[in-house]
């Protein structure tokens, strides 16, 4: 038998041969033996047999070269939980790699594993990897890839498979490779390979990687062949493996003339609105936002998609939104992901009627977006398409300096006089977005359950000082952080989950954390607990890798947003008063204690907390904690939103 043998092909030709089976010997010499078959201990059907896998030759694995190849691409962290179809890779990178560059982060599931990439990509500007264990982990995973899709996040998916049906195992291994894994996610993923040799595997994983952190960016996947990974490089070969070298390029940006007709609009805009959702790309896409918006005096509305622009600009109208664009008479959508809605609304109606446009009859739209260079067929987070005016394909972010230098060189002394009055009014109405948000809290300061505008205030007076990144979404809780804090600094947000897929919110947050670690950043996660019960095994991973991070369990014992749809349309229908009202979304009796879950897997944890006196020591213990390079969790008996 050759020096070569694979595992699976012992295996096959043990069941071929019957009881006369040749062993390979701990010098690697292969030997004839013959046994009888009562001395064969039998093997159950749902375990492994430990001593069926003859002793490696000396030599390099294949799954070596592909970490190898995996350590040339910066990725820093690999979240997973462990599965056979990838184990040779597994065993390459904890061992063979150093368990360094990547680290091994231990998951409970697979969705987890990819929302913790999510997060993590959009606070580090780089993808972190994944594996998933074969078709099944595969499925567990497709949600979060598809927020990360829809939401247009890089991440390396690696998943394992065996594709040759003579070397799987019975049973499992069949149920757990596919002839076209990648199937499952194609749909919403940039690019997909299955490379059928360790030099394409080499390539594809460079190319996955390039296409992954080009804009428009997105999530992709490579399949690593079982027997492809536990292979031994043939004498000779390993000589012949090359790793393509990564140059990263630069970013699609808008047609140079076409941006010079923007700048023109612009300029000659009475009223001219800048729109921005996933715009900021880096850290510097805020301050080049600034700068337009200040050259223009225009006002910026902000749909939180990243972190735009500082939530007290005096020219952030955020939350003037609609009187803002009702007087608009151009305006400029960047990264609008749904340029349709800016200008008309489907009514919750029966029969969903259009209702008329709600703006300027003539009103101009320019948009400058990536978002149409990736775009499926089934999957339809492409949106409604809408008519514009003038419409650049490239990266906003990209293309701003070129808008800016064009703007600059339109405007005159009398464009300046003209803009500087409209910025007075602008700076004169922003004044008083706070002072109207703290008399809103203030109202329900003392309710109970705890008021969401109070449990964020509270928040707030523990983390100002620090440096802090909020990471999850906001409008669970009324988007209080974006009406009462003071968020100024490009990491202090990050957007939403893209897809609204709930259980994003807690593994991603962790994700954020992970990358914040380096930094010191204190990581505080505001997080349903609708979103939490998806994805508790999370706090299992914060708490093995010591990721600092302070959750704050919104427990208001209810999926509220569908506690809202359920009471609307019992309303319509006129059956308000059914003593079935709250059926099937409602997380009462009994409540669930999330404190005890959270210390269950290790994690320090305070509450059920009900009374609001008790919230600002809790939280300010857990931000202690968190300084100290711990995870810590509270929960928070609070208001619906």
């Amino acid at each position: 038998m050759s020096k070569r043998i694979k595992r699976r092909q012992f295996l096959a030709g043990v069941a071929a041969a019957g009881p006369a089976i040749s062993l390979i010997s701990t010098t690697g010499t292969a030997a004839a033996q013959t046994a009888p078959a009562s001395s064969i201990p039998p093997v159950p059907n749902d375990e492994r047999s430990l001593n069926d896998m003859p002793p490696q030759t000396q030599g390099k694995s294949g799954s070596d070269f592909m970490i190898d190849v995996i350590k040339t691409l910066d990725i820093d962290y690999c979240a997973s939980l462990p599965g056979s179809t990838f184990r040779g890779l597994q065993e390459s990178m904890i061992n063979y790699g150093g368990n360094r560059k990547p680290e091994f982060i231990t998951t409970l599931h697979e969705d987890s594993a990819a929302a913790m990439c999510h997060g993590y990509a959009k606070v580090a500007h780089k993808p972190m990897a994944c594996m998933v264990h074969g078709t099944v982990g595969l499925q567990h995973a497709s949600m979060a890839i598809y927020n990360a899709f829809a939401d247009r996040v890089p991440m390396i998916v690696l998943t394992g498979n065996i594709g040759n049906s003579v070397t799987r195992q019975m049973n499992v291994e069949w149920n757990h490779s596919a002839q076209d894994q990648a199937i499952t996610v194609r749909d919403f993923t940039k690019w997909d390979d299955q490379p059928q040799s360790l030099q394409a595997f080499a390539d594809s994983m460079v190319r996955a990687y390039d296409l992954a952190t080009t804009v428009p960016m997105a999530p992709v996947l490579i399949t690593a062949d079982g027997d492809l990974q536990e292979d031994t490089i043939p004498p000779g070969m390993e000589k012949k493996l090359y790793i393509p070298k990564l140059k990263m390029r630069g970013h699609p940006t808008g047609d140079p003339a076409l941006v010079q007709d923007a700048a023109k609009m612009l300029v000659a805009a009475e009223n001219p609105v800048i729109y921005v959702n996933r715009y900021a790309r880096t850290d510097n896409g805020p301050a080049l936002l600034v700068e337009l918006a200040e050259l223009l005096q225009a006002p910026v509305v902000d749909s939180h998609g990243r972190m735009n622009i500082a939530n007290r600009h005096p020219l952030n109208h955020s939350p003037r939104r609609e009187p803002t664009f009702a007087n608009a008479d151009v305006i400029l959508a960047l990264e609008p992901v749904d340029i349709w809605g800016l200008t008309n609304y489907v009514a919750d109606l029966i029969g969903r009627p259009d209702l008329p446009p709600r703006r300027n009859p003539n009103l101009k739209i320019i948009h400058i977006g990536s978002e149409m260079l990736l775009t499926k067929s089934n999957f339809q987070d492409s949106q409604r398409y809408a008519q514009v005016d003038l419409s650049i394909a490239g990266d906003a972010e990209s293309t701003m300096p070129s808008l800016i230098e064009a703007v600059k060189s339109q405007i005159t002394a009398a464009h300046k006089s003209r803009f500087a009055a409209r910025g007075q009014k602008l700076h004169e109405m922003s004044a008083k977005f706070l002072d109207a948000a703290r008399q809103d809290v203030a109202y329900q300061w003392e309710a109970r359950p705890i008021s969401t505008g109070r449990m964020v205030m509270e928040l707030w007076d523990q983390i100002r000082n620090e440096d802090w990144m909020m990471p999850t979404e906001s409008q669970f809780i009324s988007d209080w952080p974006f009406r009462l804090w003071d968020m100024n600094k490009p990491w202090h947000t990050m957007g939403g989950s893209g897809a609204q897929g709930i259980g994003y919110n807690t593994p991603a947050a962790l994700g954020a954390a992970l990358a914040n670690k380096q930094h010191g950043r204190v990581t505080v996660a505001m997080v349903g607990d609708g979103d939490f019960n998806m994805a508790p095994g999370v706090l299992w991973t914060a708490t093995h890798h010591q990721i600092p991070i302070l959750y704050l369990v919104h427990n208001n014992r209810a999926y509220h947003q569908e506690v809202m749809m359920i009471v609307r349309m019992a309303d319509r229908r006129m059956r308000s008063n059914s003593p079935n009202l709250y059926v099937g979304t409602k997380i009462e009796g009994p409540n669930i204690d999330y404190a005890k879950i959270a210390q269950g897997y290790g994690m320090y944890a305070e509450g059920p907390i009900s009374d609001p006196k008790d919230l600002a020591a809790a939280i300010r213990r857990g931000v202690e904690r968190v300084k100290r390079g711990e995870p810590a969790l509270i929960d928070i008996v609070s208001e619906g939103r």
